[in-house]
Protein backbone atom coordinates (compact mmCIF):
# COMPACT_ATOMS: atom_id res chain seq x y z
CA UNK A 1 0.00 0.00 0.00
CA UNK A 2 1.40 3.32 -1.09
CA UNK A 3 2.29 5.53 1.83
CA UNK A 4 2.14 8.82 -0.47
CA UNK A 5 -0.34 11.50 0.97
CA UNK A 6 -0.24 15.62 1.35
CA UNK A 7 -1.22 18.18 4.06
CA UNK A 8 -4.91 18.12 2.49
CA UNK A 9 -5.43 14.70 3.68
CA UNK A 10 -5.51 11.67 6.24
CA UNK A 11 -4.84 8.13 6.65
CA UNK A 12 -7.58 6.11 7.75
CA UNK A 13 -5.91 3.30 9.45
CA UNK A 14 -8.57 0.80 9.90
CA UNK A 15 -8.33 -2.95 11.06
CA UNK A 16 -6.01 -4.42 9.46
CA UNK A 17 -3.07 -4.18 6.40
CA UNK A 18 -3.63 -7.86 4.83
CA UNK A 19 -5.31 -7.44 1.98
CA UNK A 20 -7.31 -10.28 2.10
CA UNK A 21 -8.76 -9.24 5.99
CA UNK A 22 -10.03 -5.94 4.19
CA UNK A 23 -11.70 -7.82 1.60
CA UNK A 24 -13.19 -9.44 4.32
CA UNK A 25 -14.26 -6.18 6.77
CA UNK A 26 -15.49 -5.05 3.28
CA UNK A 27 -17.76 -8.33 2.71
CA UNK A 28 -19.06 -7.71 6.73
CA UNK A 29 -19.31 -4.25 6.41
CA UNK A 30 -21.34 -4.81 3.13
CA UNK A 31 -23.68 -7.32 5.15
CA UNK A 32 -24.39 -5.00 7.48
CA UNK A 33 -25.16 -1.49 5.94
CA UNK A 34 -27.83 -3.62 3.51
CA UNK A 35 -29.25 -5.15 6.86
CA UNK A 36 -29.11 -1.77 8.30
CA UNK A 37 -30.80 -0.27 4.90
CA UNK A 38 -33.57 -2.78 4.76
CA UNK A 39 -34.40 -2.73 8.67
CA UNK A 40 -34.55 1.23 8.69
CA UNK A 41 -36.27 1.48 5.90
CA UNK A 42 -38.95 -1.17 6.45
CA UNK A 43 -39.59 1.27 9.84
CA UNK A 44 -40.22 3.97 7.83
CA UNK A 45 -43.02 2.42 5.36
CA UNK A 46 -44.85 2.01 7.63
CA UNK A 47 -47.91 4.11 9.31
CA UNK A 48 -48.33 3.52 13.03
CA UNK A 49 -49.76 6.43 14.09
CA UNK A 50 -48.78 6.47 17.58
CA UNK A 51 -46.07 8.99 19.67
CA UNK A 52 -43.77 6.27 20.16
CA UNK A 53 -43.82 5.50 16.69
CA UNK A 54 -43.61 8.83 15.26
CA UNK A 55 -39.82 9.15 17.45
CA UNK A 56 -39.09 5.54 16.17
CA UNK A 57 -38.93 6.77 13.02
CA UNK A 58 -37.53 10.02 13.39
CA UNK A 59 -34.60 7.59 15.27
CA UNK A 60 -34.79 5.36 12.02
CA UNK A 61 -33.28 8.36 9.63
CA UNK A 62 -30.54 9.30 12.49
CA UNK A 63 -29.62 5.76 11.84
CA UNK A 64 -29.58 5.63 8.37
CA UNK A 65 -27.47 8.58 8.51
CA UNK A 66 -24.91 7.49 11.15
CA UNK A 67 -24.17 4.57 9.49
CA UNK A 68 -24.02 5.80 5.53
CA UNK A 69 -21.37 8.81 6.88
CA UNK A 70 -18.99 5.90 8.40
CA UNK A 71 -19.36 2.44 6.50
CA UNK A 72 -19.23 3.42 2.58
CA UNK A 73 -16.39 5.51 2.68
CA UNK A 74 -14.24 2.73 4.39
CA UNK A 75 -15.68 0.22 2.63
CA UNK A 76 -14.35 2.14 -0.72
CA UNK A 77 -10.95 2.39 0.90
CA UNK A 78 -11.00 -1.88 2.13
CA UNK A 79 -12.13 -2.12 -2.14
CA UNK A 80 -9.56 -0.11 -3.55
CA UNK A 81 -7.10 -1.16 -1.25
CA UNK A 82 -6.72 2.63 0.31
CA UNK A 83 -6.42 4.82 3.81
CA UNK A 84 -6.78 8.12 2.28
CA UNK A 85 -9.84 10.52 3.34
CA UNK A 86 -9.32 14.20 2.53
CA UNK A 87 -9.94 17.16 5.09
CA UNK A 88 -12.98 18.22 3.56
CA UNK A 89 -14.27 14.72 3.85
CA UNK A 90 -12.72 14.22 7.42
CA UNK A 91 -14.43 17.67 8.55
CA UNK A 92 -17.95 16.79 7.14
CA UNK A 93 -17.73 13.23 8.74
CA UNK A 94 -17.03 14.75 12.30
CA UNK A 95 -19.79 16.86 11.63
CA UNK A 96 -22.46 14.62 10.33
CA UNK A 97 -21.62 11.96 12.95
CA UNK A 98 -21.62 13.61 15.89
CA UNK A 99 -24.72 15.62 14.68
CA UNK A 100 -26.34 12.10 13.98
CA UNK A 101 -25.06 10.98 17.64
CA UNK A 102 -26.00 13.47 19.60
CA UNK A 103 -29.72 13.60 18.11
CA UNK A 104 -29.78 9.71 18.53
CA UNK A 105 -29.33 10.92 22.33
CA UNK A 106 -31.95 13.60 22.07
CA UNK A 107 -34.61 11.07 20.92
CA UNK A 108 -33.57 7.87 23.46
CA UNK A 109 -34.49 10.50 25.77
CA UNK A 110 -37.28 11.71 24.60
CA UNK A 111 -38.45 8.00 23.71
CA UNK A 112 -37.93 7.48 27.72
CA UNK A 113 -40.18 10.48 28.29
CA UNK A 114 -42.35 8.39 26.51
CA UNK A 115 -42.43 5.26 27.98
CA UNK A 116 -42.37 7.04 31.65
CA UNK A 117 -45.64 9.29 31.11
CA UNK A 118 -46.90 5.88 29.43
CA UNK A 119 -46.06 3.73 32.31
CA UNK A 120 -46.17 6.51 35.59
CA UNK A 121 -48.87 9.08 34.35
CA UNK A 122 -51.13 6.92 32.03
CA UNK A 123 -53.96 9.58 32.51
CA UNK A 124 -52.20 12.52 31.60
CA UNK A 125 -50.53 10.37 28.44
CA UNK A 126 -52.65 11.54 25.37
CA UNK A 127 -52.52 15.11 27.05
CA UNK A 128 -48.70 15.25 27.67
CA UNK A 129 -47.70 13.32 24.52
CA UNK A 130 -50.33 15.01 21.87
CA UNK A 131 -49.27 15.73 18.54
CA UNK A 132 -47.90 19.36 18.90
CA UNK A 133 -45.70 18.29 22.10
CA UNK A 134 -44.20 15.10 20.06
CA UNK A 135 -43.17 17.40 17.03
CA UNK A 136 -42.32 20.12 19.40
CA UNK A 137 -40.16 17.69 21.02
CA UNK A 138 -38.53 15.78 17.52
CA UNK A 139 -37.69 19.32 16.51
CA UNK A 140 -35.60 20.45 20.05
CA UNK A 141 -33.78 16.97 19.55
CA UNK A 142 -32.96 17.84 15.68
CA UNK A 143 -32.02 21.34 17.07
CA UNK A 144 -29.35 20.16 19.74
CA UNK A 145 -27.93 17.73 17.65
CA UNK A 146 -27.32 20.35 15.26
CA UNK A 147 -25.98 23.00 17.98
CA UNK A 148 -23.92 20.19 19.16
CA UNK A 149 -22.30 18.92 16.28
CA UNK A 150 -21.31 22.83 15.23
CA UNK A 151 -19.65 23.05 19.03
CA UNK A 152 -17.92 20.19 19.03
CA UNK A 153 -16.33 20.31 15.51
CA UNK A 154 -15.87 23.83 15.61
CA UNK A 155 -13.49 23.31 18.54
CA UNK A 156 -11.88 20.24 16.91
CA UNK A 157 -10.91 21.54 14.03
CA UNK A 158 -9.58 24.74 15.51
CA UNK A 159 -6.63 23.12 16.71
CA UNK A 160 -3.07 23.00 14.77
CA UNK A 161 -2.23 19.26 13.78
CA UNK A 162 1.17 18.18 14.09
CA UNK A 163 1.52 14.68 14.94
CA UNK A 164 1.09 13.27 11.52
CA UNK A 165 -1.92 12.44 9.57
CA UNK A 166 -2.50 8.92 10.27
CA UNK A 167 -6.00 8.18 12.30
CA UNK A 168 -5.82 4.65 14.22
CA UNK A 169 -9.48 4.30 13.05
CA UNK A 170 -12.15 3.38 10.37
CA UNK A 171 -13.34 6.59 10.05
CA UNK A 172 -12.35 10.19 11.65
CA UNK A 173 -13.25 10.36 15.36
CA UNK A 174 -12.67 12.98 17.65
CA UNK A 175 -10.81 11.24 20.10
CA UNK A 176 -8.18 10.21 17.67
CA UNK A 177 -7.94 13.54 16.04
CA UNK A 178 -7.29 15.17 18.99
CA UNK A 179 -4.14 12.47 19.92
CA UNK A 180 -2.82 14.02 16.80
CA UNK A 181 -3.65 18.16 17.79
CA UNK A 182 -0.04 19.83 18.67
CA UNK A 183 0.63 19.89 22.72
CA UNK A 184 -0.34 23.38 24.40
CA UNK A 185 -2.28 25.75 26.63
CA UNK A 186 -4.44 26.46 24.03
CA UNK A 187 -4.83 22.38 22.90
CA UNK A 188 -5.72 22.21 26.93
CA UNK A 189 -8.42 25.08 26.73
CA UNK A 190 -9.83 23.69 23.52
CA UNK A 191 -10.32 20.24 25.06
CA UNK A 192 -11.92 21.83 28.48
CA UNK A 193 -14.57 23.13 26.09
CA UNK A 194 -15.28 19.81 24.28
CA UNK A 195 -15.57 18.27 27.93
CA UNK A 196 -17.95 20.30 28.94
CA UNK A 197 -19.55 20.60 25.81
CA UNK A 198 -20.07 16.83 25.69
CA UNK A 199 -20.99 16.71 29.15
CA UNK A 200 -23.96 19.11 28.27
CA UNK A 201 -25.46 17.08 25.61
CA UNK A 202 -23.95 14.13 26.45
CA UNK A 203 -24.46 13.07 29.97
CA UNK A 204 -27.75 15.86 30.48
CA UNK A 205 -29.58 13.13 28.10
CA UNK A 206 -28.17 9.89 29.57
CA UNK A 207 -28.99 11.40 33.03
CA UNK A 208 -32.72 12.42 32.22
CA UNK A 209 -32.98 8.86 30.47
CA UNK A 210 -31.55 6.89 33.72
CA UNK A 211 -33.94 9.34 35.79
CA UNK A 212 -37.33 8.12 33.58
CA UNK A 213 -36.38 4.14 34.21
CA UNK A 214 -35.93 4.59 37.89
CA UNK A 215 -39.22 6.41 38.10
CA UNK A 216 -40.64 3.34 35.61
CA UNK A 217 -39.07 0.79 37.57
CA UNK A 218 -40.46 2.14 40.89
CA UNK A 219 -43.90 2.60 39.56
CA UNK A 220 -43.59 -0.95 38.41
CA UNK A 221 -42.50 -2.46 41.52
CA UNK A 222 -46.11 -1.52 43.27
CA UNK A 223 -48.23 -3.24 40.96
CA UNK A 224 -49.65 -5.94 42.44
CA UNK A 225 -49.84 -8.25 39.62
CA UNK A 226 -47.15 -10.40 38.33
CA UNK A 227 -48.32 -10.68 34.78
CA UNK A 228 -49.37 -6.91 34.95
CA UNK A 229 -45.79 -6.10 35.63
CA UNK A 230 -44.54 -8.49 33.18
CA UNK A 231 -46.84 -6.78 30.27
CA UNK A 232 -44.49 -3.18 31.14
CA UNK A 233 -41.26 -4.49 31.33
CA UNK A 234 -41.81 -5.59 28.00
CA UNK A 235 -43.19 -2.31 26.68
CA UNK A 236 -39.97 -0.87 27.38
CA UNK A 237 -37.54 -3.69 27.02
CA UNK A 238 -36.96 -3.05 23.37
CA UNK A 239 -35.31 0.74 24.08
CA UNK A 240 -34.10 -0.34 27.38
CA UNK A 241 -31.74 -2.99 25.01
CA UNK A 242 -31.12 0.13 22.48
CA UNK A 243 -30.06 2.43 25.47
CA UNK A 244 -27.90 -0.32 26.96
CA UNK A 245 -25.96 -0.97 24.18
CA UNK A 246 -25.54 2.49 22.61
CA UNK A 247 -24.37 4.32 25.89
CA UNK A 248 -22.54 0.84 27.32
CA UNK A 249 -20.17 0.92 24.32
CA UNK A 250 -19.60 4.44 24.46
CA UNK A 251 -18.83 4.95 28.22
CA UNK A 252 -16.27 2.12 27.76
CA UNK A 253 -14.11 3.73 24.55
CA UNK A 254 -14.67 7.54 26.22
CA UNK A 255 -14.92 7.64 30.01
CA UNK A 256 -13.26 4.55 31.45
CA UNK A 257 -9.68 4.63 32.25
CA UNK A 258 -7.72 3.79 28.85
CA UNK A 259 -6.26 0.47 29.82
CA UNK A 260 -3.76 -1.43 27.14
CA UNK A 261 -6.64 -3.94 27.41
CA UNK A 262 -9.48 -1.27 26.85
CA UNK A 263 -7.29 0.86 24.31
CA UNK A 264 -6.76 -2.80 21.78
CA UNK A 265 -10.27 -2.41 21.77
CA UNK A 266 -11.43 0.34 21.14
CA UNK A 267 -11.78 -0.06 17.82
CA UNK A 268 -14.15 -2.93 18.43
CA UNK A 269 -16.48 -1.60 20.81
CA UNK A 270 -16.92 1.60 18.31
CA UNK A 271 -18.26 -0.98 15.67
CA UNK A 272 -20.99 -1.31 18.18
CA UNK A 273 -21.97 2.60 18.70
CA UNK A 274 -21.28 3.37 14.97
CA UNK A 275 -22.63 0.67 13.13
CA UNK A 276 -24.14 -2.47 14.73
CA UNK A 277 -26.33 -0.39 16.98
CA UNK A 278 -28.02 1.63 13.40
CA UNK A 279 -28.54 -1.95 11.88
CA UNK A 280 -29.86 -3.38 15.56
CA UNK A 281 -32.17 -1.41 16.42
CA UNK A 282 -34.94 -1.95 13.87
CA UNK A 283 -34.82 -5.45 14.48
CA UNK A 284 -35.21 -4.91 18.01
CA UNK A 285 -37.92 -2.83 17.78
CA UNK A 286 -39.51 -4.87 15.48
CA UNK A 287 -39.22 -8.77 17.74
CA UNK A 288 -40.04 -6.45 21.01
CA UNK A 289 -43.64 -4.09 19.55
CA UNK A 290 -46.24 -6.08 18.72
CA UNK A 291 -48.00 -3.28 16.35
CA UNK A 292 -44.21 -2.89 14.83
CA UNK A 293 -43.96 -6.63 14.08
CA UNK A 294 -47.47 -6.75 12.42
CA UNK A 295 -47.12 -4.08 10.09
CA UNK A 296 -43.14 -5.47 9.26
CA UNK A 297 -45.18 -8.86 8.61
CA UNK A 298 -47.47 -7.19 5.89
CA UNK A 299 -44.96 -5.25 4.54
CA UNK A 300 -42.73 -8.20 3.84
CA UNK A 301 -46.17 -9.98 2.94
CA UNK A 302 -46.88 -7.48 0.34
CA UNK A 303 -43.22 -7.23 -1.08
CA UNK A 304 -43.60 -11.00 -1.80
CA UNK A 305 -47.05 -11.25 -3.49
CA UNK A 306 -45.36 -8.28 -5.75
CA UNK A 307 -42.27 -10.92 -6.75
CA UNK A 308 -44.72 -13.42 -7.52
CA UNK A 309 -46.73 -11.62 -9.78
CA UNK A 310 -43.82 -10.33 -11.40
CA UNK A 311 -42.53 -14.21 -11.53
CA UNK A 312 -45.80 -14.54 -13.20
CA UNK A 313 -45.89 -11.87 -15.61
CA UNK A 314 -41.76 -13.26 -16.41
CA UNK A 315 -43.38 -16.74 -17.05
CA UNK A 316 -45.92 -15.67 -19.68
Amino acid sequence: MSNRTTATESLLLGFSDVWELQILHFVVFLVIYLAALVGNLLILNNHLQTPMYFFLMNLSILDLGSISVTIPKSMANYILNTRSISYAGCVAQVFLFVFFTEADFAFLTVMAYDRYVAICKPLHYETAMNRRACVQMAASAWISGILYSVLHTGNTFALTFCGGNMVDQFFCEISQLLKLACSGSYLSEIGLVITIVAALFTLLPFALTVTSYVCIISTTLKIPSTSERQKVFSTCSSHLIVVTIFYGTLIIVYLLPKTNTLRDLNKVFSVFYTILTPMANPFIYSLRNKEVKEALRKIVSKCIDFIRIQKCYCIF
